[in-house]
């Protein structure tokens, strides 16, 4: 009854798991010494391994499943723990290993000893499973493959065609013998003494890719056994062209190939960068304009994503002046984009959730309606949500960052002269019916496309874009970032006392939440355009400093395996949520060194005052 609880109980848990295994073009995991798994054979199943390997003694006429002879129990038996359940799954598939006919599976029988009366009792027990595990009669069947204590190659033949056998690279095969032959494995420690970290030697790993290819040559998959279990060495076997992945923890190997799509992204063509003059770089030059772009969820490790996906560079990689801002809020050391934002918006921190408010629940004024003060005026543009806590930040003032509909209401005070972004239904559906009409009074253009907004020349533009308009990269949005930032400096730019821009690169946050590198990749270098676009209007200008950063870093995201000549990143993640890690700032322009080092997010807020007051 209790080994009836936890199969329940396991087959729960892992049911997704299952699920996900099935979308494995090839079920390549080999559990090893599967019997030492805490549920064994089903652990291995569930998560779609391809070859499941169990260790056999032969004692008293019956055949049980053990390491040492020492371990042998009466209840584990190879039929019962492994024989007896493969037939029934096989029936309940009807007729294949798995629901999914694309995979197979192969039973690795690991002979401890005496195998010629192993074999006898073997083939007689499998005789009441009829075609389940011949392959020989059966091509979906179950294939049995002998290991350990095997016989001489010259003696195959005299066992049944459906008893197969693990090979070895250094022995010589007959075609005939060959023939017989499922797999060629290895100690991987023969070859080298490479610990699973970084990459094997040059040497070693010649010799490890020569193994491989050699067992290609004569047509049969191949494994090495006693590797280190950890992504790091699934990639390089992978790499290798090993086709069976040996695992102690098959759940985990399923998992990572499982995700491969989400983890792994291949640029193909790099985009050209810009080269910036950096002829006021650094200088003591009057700041008038303040270009702010935030990378919403931009790490470290997100920047350097883009720029291995880009063949080794960024437009951002090209900014000399580099800080590091500390993001934590007030009430928690892992902000969130409403604190985050807040705190570079208002040079205060917060709490998380709240936009444009100190802890004591009292408005803050922020940087637009304070540079207004000066006579510099201001755009705030997203491709998300325009009334999501990171633009909210910078024109509204509300205690929850969900609060739409108060926060589009907030822009009747704010100084904000342009506002570009989705969420139409924040303001044309709001709940003061009369919004729009105020905001008409208050000299807003409304425009609902860009295409509109791309024909306005002046004054004060509210820019309502449908939600299919600000739709991820991979699924067709355009530069609409850098498009939308162009259009507002030309706009803006008119204004004789400067103007101040927040745009914000929204989506690379949500492909961290979404652990989904392909989809920060292509947002981090949508993101990158919109700062080589920044760049060139710095340079043509020569009084405007351009800040990069971001308001947190999203899904703990870390670099697992790089190929910057081919534009190949794969990742990892170690979470669906924000992080405390720092973030970059960058900085172009006029008193750029200001922003080097290392500092509190609401420095940015007061360094920028700084520079504008010069």
């Amino acid at each position: 009854m209790k080994s009836l609880i936890y199969t329940f109980l396991f087959i729960t848990s892992f049911v997704g798991q299952f699920v996900k295994a099935q979308n494995i073009a090839t079920n390549r995991g080999h559990s090893h010494n599967d019997y030492h798994q805490n549920i064994p054979l089903l652990q291995a199943y569930y998560s779609g391994m391809g070859s499941i390997e169990a260790d056999v003694f032969l004692k008293d006429g019956e055949l049980f499943v053990a390491h040492e002879g020492s371990e042998i129990k009466a209840e584990r038996t190879l039929k019962k723990m492994y024989l007896s359940p493969l037939a029934s799954f096989y029936k309940e598939n009807k007729n294949n290993a798995f629901k999914n006919t694309d995979q197979k599976l192969q039973l690795v029988i690991d002979i401890k000893q005496d195998h010629v009366n192993v074999l006898n009792k073997l083939i007689s027990a499998l005789k009441e499973f009829g075609n389940v595990f011949n392959n020989d009669n059966n091509v979906n069947a179950i294939k049995i493959v002998i290991s350990g204590d095997m016989p001489l190659p010259v003696n195959f033949k005299n066992w049944p065609n459906y008893i197969n056998f693990d090979g070895r690279p250094e022995t010589k095969y007959s075609p005939e013998e060959l023939n017989r032959v499922a797999m060629i494995s290895q100690d991987i420690k023969k070859y080298s003494i490479w610990n699973g970290k970084g990459v094997p030697t040059p040497t070693d790993y010649a010799k490890l890719k020569k193994v491989v290819d050699d067992a290609h040559k004569a047509g049969k998959p191949f494994r090495f056994w006693a590797t280190v279990d950890n992504p790091n060495t699934w990639i390089v076997l992978n790499r290798l062209g090993t086709d069976w992945i040996n695992t102690d923890h098959p759940e985990l190997l399923a998992d990572f190939y499982a995700h491969q799509d989400k983890l792994t992204y291949i640029n193909v063509n790099p985009y050209p960068v810009y080269t910036p003059t950096y002829k006021s770089d650094g200088n003591n030059k009057k700041v008038k304009n303040v270009i702010l772009l935030i990378g919403d969820g931009m790490g470290l490790a997100q920047v350097h994503a883009g720029l291995i996906a880009n063949h080794g560079d960024l437009n951002i990689a090209r900014i000399k002046n580099i800080g590091f801002s500390q993001t934590a809020a007030a009430n928690s050391d892992n902000t969130d984009s409403a604190a985050g934002a807040t705190a570079m918006a208002t040079g205060e921190k917060t709490n998380n959730r709240y936009i444009g408010m100190g802890t004591d629940h009292k408005v803050r004024t922020n940087l637009v309606d304070t540079l207004n003060g000066l006579g510099i005026k201001s755009g705030i543009i997203s491709v998300g949500d325009i009334t999501d806590a990171t633009p909210a930040a910078f024109y509204a003032h509300q205690a929850e960052r969900t609060m739409s509909m108060e926060i589009a209401k907030d822009l009747l005070s704010s100084k904000v002269e342009i506002l570009v972004g989705s969420n139409q239904a924040a303001f044309l559906e709001n709940k003061d019916t009369e919004l729009l009409d105020k905001l008409t009074t208050k000299g807003f253009a409304l425009s609902k496309s860009f295409t509109d907004f791309s024909k306005q020349v002046s004054g004060k533009q509210l820019v309502l874009l449908p939600s299919e308009d600000t739709r991820s990269i991979l699924k067709g949005r355009g530069d609409l970032l850098r498009k939308s930032l162009n259009k507002t400096i030309e706009i803006l730019n008119k204004n004789k006392n400067g103007f101040f821009i927040m745009a914000e690169g929204a989506q690379i946050d949500h492909g961290g939440h979404a652990n989904d590198l392909p989809v920060v990749v292509t947002e981090m270098h949508d993101f990158d355009k919109t700062v080589e676009a920044a760049l060139r209007f710095a340079d043509q200008n020569g009084e405007t400093i351009v800040i990069v950063t971001a308001d947190h870093e999203t899904g703990g995201l870390t670099l697992l395996d790089a190929d910057t000549k081919n534009g190949k990143v794969t990742g990892n993640f170690s979470t669906d949520d924000h992080t405390n890690i720092m973030v970059p700032v960058y900085a172009y322009g006029p008193h750029s060194g200001e922003f080097c080092g290392m500092y509190s997010n609401t420095e940015i807020f007061k360094k920028i005052i700084k520079i504008i007051d010069f």
